[in-house]
């Protein structure tokens, strides 16, 4: 075969280093940094410890945090990697001691635990996307590159079902079990890759005068469309297991809304990468927003827990594809050096993401036309991510180029 075919070669054992360690990674600082409080709200609302204000205070620090965290990861620019382990020790210890704000009520510290998270899970997507794809393209394996991003499923998927298998214990015994399991899984990224940090500057050059592309006006609607996608998930990835609760109240039922979110994430990303790795990033990115459209328009149809179900594989499905090729786009988009535009499309994200539940917040309890404040969100998101799919899909080039380094 040709030198286009990745496959064709012998994969470098220290590509398959740093791909765990990007995995692992990811799992930590999104599945339990970013994502934990999701399934576990529920179990602090029935123990009494979090009430559904807090519960909301905490949501918002933790978006409030992560959107921190997007405007300061560019600081790492120069030592990703250095940023990675740093953000992975930050979720160990923070998670660590919510398991004791949750045991004392302390709805403030534990609102700046989330918070602090969301700044380690922030520097994490872009250190770990950032080092991790650049290092795999040195070693000439960029096919590898999508496997980290099955990492956050699996960590959703992990702490989703330590939380229904032992949604009967406190809360805060969960807590400390899945800050344990974030503190080995920092020790394991760190300890894994045996390799430099950094791309060469002759392989750099290379790439850059490769694959870069685009521009700054293309750059604008990456980072516009990936702001788009944080407003369009939030409302199922937020509310999934709430929404579940309240059609049933026993968390072996409604607990497995979270772990079927993040199975999904994790197969669907291990589907692409096996069966997908050449497919245009931009068509992927859009067939991933026009399916999570659908995710997000279903409850507004159908109460149930089917629909439930259903939207959590839409949504679960898909967030982790758009998310994995919104940041190859950028690494394509600079080569050279990717963490600034990585680090703004994460705060375009992150941004999106807070409006969501503000105009939760703006649209207040009432009901409107029939529909009350997170039935207008998901018609909103649903439309928006409509739009975005469209222009994603007609942006994408039929250059066979444009993907090589997918």
């Amino acid at each position: 075969m040709s030198s286009r075919d990745p496959s064709s070669r012998p994969v470098d054992p220290a590509a398959l280093a740093v791909v765990g360690s990007g995995l692992v990674a990811l799992a930590v600082a999104m599945g339990i940094g970013r994502f934990a409080f999701t399934p576990l709200m529920p179990l602090m609302m029935r123990d009494g410890t979090l009430s559904a204000a807090a519960g909301a205070e905490w949501a918002a620090a933790n978006y409030v945090g992560y959107l921190v965290g997007a405007l300061t990861a560019a600081r790492f620019a120069g030592n990703p990697r250095r940023g990675l382990l740093l953000s992975l020790l930050g979720v160990a210890l923070a998670t660590l001691a919510t398991a004791a704000a949750d045991r004392a009520a302390a709805h403030v510290t534990g609102a700046g635990l989330r918070a602090a998270t969301g700044v380690f899970s922030a520097w994490a997507l872009v250190c770990a996307s950032s080092w991790c794809l650049a290092e795999l393209a040195r070693r000439r394996a960029p096919q590898l590159g999508a496997w980290i991003y099955a990492g956050v499923g699996l960590g959703i998927a992990l702490a989703g079902t330590l939380a229904w298998l032992g949604g009967r214990q406190p809360a805060d015994w969960l807590w400390l079990e899945l800050g344990l399991l974030a503190a080995a899984g920092a020790i394991l990224a760190w300890w894994l890759p045996r390799v430099p940090d950094a791309a060469s500057d002759e392989q750099v050059a290379r790439e850059a005068a490769a694959t870069a592309h685009g521009g700054r006006s293309g750059q604008l609607g990456l980072v516009l469309c990936y702001g788009t996608f944080g407003f369009g998930y939030i409302v199922p990835a937020t509310f999934l297991p709430a929404m579940a609760r309240a059609l049933t109240p026993d968390p072996l039922v409604f607990g497995l809304a979270w772990p079927l979110f993040g199975l999904a994430a994790a197969v669907s990303v291990a589907a692409v990468a096996l069966w997908l790795p050449h497919v245009p990033r931009r068509r992927l990115w859009a067939a991933a927003q026009g399916i999570m459209a659908l995710g997000t328009a279903l409850p507004l149809a159908v109460q149930a827990l089917w629909a439930v179900a259903v939207s959590a594989i839409c949504v679960g499905g898909t967030f982790m594809i758009a998310t994995m090729a919104g940041l190859q786009l950028a690494r394509e988009a600079r080569p050279d050096n990717p963490t600034p535009l990585l680090a703004r499309m994460t705060t375009a994200f992150a941004t999106g993401q807070i409006v969501g539940p503000l105009l939760v917040r703006g649209i207040g309890p009432g009901r409107w036309a029939g529909w009350d404040a997170l039935s207008w969100a998901g018609a909103l998101a649903t439309l928006l991510l409509v739009a975005t799919a469209l222009w994603l899909w007609r942006a994408a080039r039929p250059d066979p180029t444009s993907l090589r380094s997918a």
